[in-house]
This record gives structure tokens, sequence and C-alpha cells, in this order.
């Protein structure tokens, strides 16, 4: 396989190396850290709305930005909705911010005669390290609320998808104290040295290294990472919708998704009827070389492990249904949507994250054993589950360790970002990325305790004698 890319710039349709990674130096990156820090102060003290609306107007619109997403990424369509989603994400937050940065109202203590009051004070220099499966999206999903809270904030986006940067800084408005840097993993950990608090998203083992490297600046650290995301099929649920949603959350933009649909667990009754749906879509679905919507796989080295998966699935006695394999078009890696029976948890592809458009279905004897199943895992992230009631859906998304469970859908904590939701197991650590709460993790509270008792000499004072 094509080397690692993490320094250099690859084209994911060509396989071309098209330029060596120009990461930022340490003086740099200090220098515009100090820079930030100044422009602190003024940002606070702005008409922070006024200058995110701005911004958002302008990235909607910016050509230049979308084709170097499409270079960076090698698609197109889903290009397109992540640039909607992020305007859309901005204007959210210059909607809502006002509202949920305003002082709590004042409430009586518990002591009489004194009363609490507070205020929240943002921290001065966030930091934000993002992955490669969608560089825009996620480079600005913690950015922004933390530019609404009045942070100025520092991103390093991932070396394997830098080409958006330049045209994305070329729209951040004067005042707007966010900064984007190229860079590859020392860069990621000499950032963390230099902010207030540090948001990462990406794998385990790396988000295990930026904890330790938060720990050891002591600044706060939230991290959202991997998953290995299972979606539950019950008897009596709509098969039909249910092999459409499934297939969906787990091929979209090719399956480089943390909440992507990774392991299947289908009720024996329908598991025959579910498999023959599920293969015969997938079976149906193009790459977007072939005119579908099936991207190649942006990450060389993720390729690698999707290989790597297939391969001990098929050694272990999985049967192929479609795809199963890596395949080379036009010089860039791809991998068809590959429905697998005959699975177990013996198996990587139903214990470990894959990130690829790979769909292992299990037979299950009912909810309790699915419930089981999918509980067996490392990760929390998100599930899905389809019943023939909402209620008995419900009842097993109760039941699961995971920060988001959809019902009768999969993967919708992609679409729908009003949720709070905390990660379980590996999946993560920090506040909710999702939903109000997400403001709060760029905020430190702050409590007046005022005494309104008259009392010159209280209570609660020691005394002498």
């Amino acid at each position: 396989m094509i080397p690692s890319t993490g320094h250099v710039v690859r084209n994911p349709l060509t396989g071309r190396i098209e330029r060596p990674l120009a990461p930022v130096g340490p003086d740099r990156l200090a220098e515009l850290a100090a820079g930030l820090r100044a422009m602190a102060p003024a940002w606070r003290a702005a008409d922070r709305g006024k200058a995110l609306a701005a911004f958002g107007g302008a990235l909607a619109a910016d050509d230049e930005l979308l084709a170097a997403l499409v270079a960076d990424t090698g698609r197109e369509a889903e290009s397109r909705l992540e640039r909607q989603f992020t305007a859309a994400l901005v204007d959210r937050w210059v909607r809502q911010a006002p509202a949920l940065l305003a002082p709590p109202p004042e409430r009586p203590a518990a002591l009489p005669g004194i009363a609490v009051g507070g205020d929240a004070v943002p921290y001065e220099l966030a930091g934000v390290i993002s992955p490669w499966n969608f560089p825009l999206l996620l480079g600005l999903i913690d950015a922004v609320p933390a530019l609404a809270a009045g942070c100025a904030v520092l991103v390093k986006p991932s070396e394997v998808t830098p080409r958006f940067i330049e045209p994305l800084m070329r729209l951040v408005p004067d005042e707007l104290p966010l900064r984007l840097v190229e860079g590859a993993a020392e860069t990621g950990e000499r950032l963390v040295g230099l902010v207030d608090t540090v948001v990462f998203t990406g794998s385990v083992p790396t988000g295990r290294r930026v904890a330790e490297a938060a720990a050891r600046a002591f600044v706060p650290a939230h991290l959202e990472l991997g998953g290995k995301d299972p979606a539950i099929v019950l008897a009596g649920a709509d098969l039909e919708r249910a092999a459409e949603a499934v297939l969906w959350g787990a091929t979209a933009n090719a399956g480089q998704s943390c909440q992507s649909v990774e392991r299947v667990y289908v009720e024996h009754g329908v598991y025959d009827a579910f498999l023959g749906l599920l293969a015969d879509r997938a079976g149906r679905t193009r790459l977007t070389c072939e005119g579908g919507p099936i991207g190649p796989i942006i990450d060389a080295a993720q390729a690698d492990v999707v290989a790597a998966h297939l391969a001990d699935a098929a050694a272990k006695g999985a049967v192929t249904h479609t795809g199963g394999a890596i395949e080379r078009h036009g010089g860039g890696l791809w991998c068809r949507p590959t429905v697998l029976s005959r699975v177990g948890h013996d198996m990587l592809v139903m214990t470990e994250e894959t990130f690829g458009p790979v769909l292992p279905v299990m037979a299950v004897s009912g909810a309790e054993e699915a419930v089981a199943l999918a509980n067996d895992s490392a990760y929390g992230l998100s599930a899905a589950v389809f019943a023939a009631t909402e209620r008995q859906a419900l009842d097993v998304a109760a039941r699961l360790r995971a920060g988001a469970v959809s019902v009768n859908d999969a993967a919708l904590t992609a679409l729908v970002h009003e949720g709070e939701k905390n990660s379980f197991g590996l999946s993560g650590l920090g506040g909710s990325r999702m939903g109000d709460a997400s403001i709060g993790r760029f905020l430190r509270r702050r409590a007046f305790l005022i005494n309104r008792s008259g009392a010159a000499d209280p209570w609660w004072h020691p005394k002498e004698g």
C-alpha cells in the first residue's frame, strides 16, 4: 500500500503525492498563540454575533473553499453538504449564544440572608485538533461555540487534509481571533502546551496522547474518539426502512465517520429477509468514479486497516455478499459497500473500528442477546434501534451503553446537533459537543456569594471565648 501521509499531501483520487506537508514551526506557533491571546480581550467585548455571521455567510458561498475540500477528500457531494452544515452551525450559534451566555438569575442560598449570583468567564485561548474525514465541519464544530463564548481559537487540522486551510483563512474577518495551522502530530502536541483548554477529535490512541499532554499542561481536554456503532433490528421492524437506513449509516462518506454503523444484530426470524434486502441495496450502490455515491478512502493508511479487517474476517469464516476488497481506480483507493454474514466477536470487523463501508450482520435470538452483544464493546459512541413499535425501540435504547441512539433510523447524530450526549467507554471524555451544553465547555463558571443579612456578626462566624 501507499505509505502513510504523515508528512506529504496526497490526492485521494489519483494517489499522487502533490507536495510535502508544510508544518508551522514551533516559534511561529507560539507567536500565533500569543497574537490570539492579545486579541482575546477585544473579542470578548466585541459584537461577536456580527463577526461570526459575516464569517458564516462567506464560507457558505465560497467556491475556492469547496474546491479545496473536494481536493482534500476526493468527494464532492459530501463536501457540498459539509459546507452547508458548517454554515448552518455558525448560524445556530449566532442565534443561540446570547441567551446561553446570559448570567444566571440570582437566587437565595440555604444560609439566611445570602444570595448567589454569578457569571461565566471564557477561556482566553482554546485549542482544537481535528480529523481528516470532515475537515471543515470538524475543524469548526468546536471552534465556533468557543468563539461565540468569547475565546480565541487555534486549530490544527489533520495533516491528511490541509488544503482547505488557506481558502478558509482568507474568509476569516480581521477581528475574528481564529487561526488554522498546518502540521502533523508534533504540531498538535505543541499546541496543547500553548492553550487553556483543548478539544480533540480522532482515534483512541491519539486521544490518549492528547489527554496525557493536556494533563502535563494542566488544561482540560474534551475528547471525541472512535466508535464501533451497533444497529439492532428486531422482528416486526420495517425491514425496508431498516435496510435503507443501515446502509446509509454505514456507507455515507464511504464509512469514514465515527458514528458510522459498523455492526448489525438482527433477530433470527427476520435475519434472512433483512440480509437479502441489505445485500441487494449494497450490491447496487456504486463508487463515485462509476457515477455512484461511494467516494474514495481519504487516508491511504486507513485502507490498510480496512484490508486487515476484511482479511481477518475471511480467515475466520465470514461470508462476503458484496464488496470485500480494497480496489484501485485512477490511482485512488476504494472499497465497495461490503456486507458480511457468519460473523462473530472473534473478528476485528465486530470489535475494532474499521472506518470503512463494511457491514457485518449477525443473527441474534432477540432483544436480550442483541443488547448484550451491542454492549460487548470497548466503545460507546452511538447506536441505532429498529423495532415493531417506538416504545419497544426506546426500551432497548435505554439499555445501550452509547451516547446517542437513533430510533428507527441510523447515524442521526451526524445531522441532529441539538441532543446533549456523553460518550461511553473509549469513545470519549469531557463535556457534550452537542446541544446547548456545548458552549459551556469553553467557560469557567464564577459564583458571587452576597451577604445581605445586615448582621455585622453573622452566627456562622467563629466567636472568641
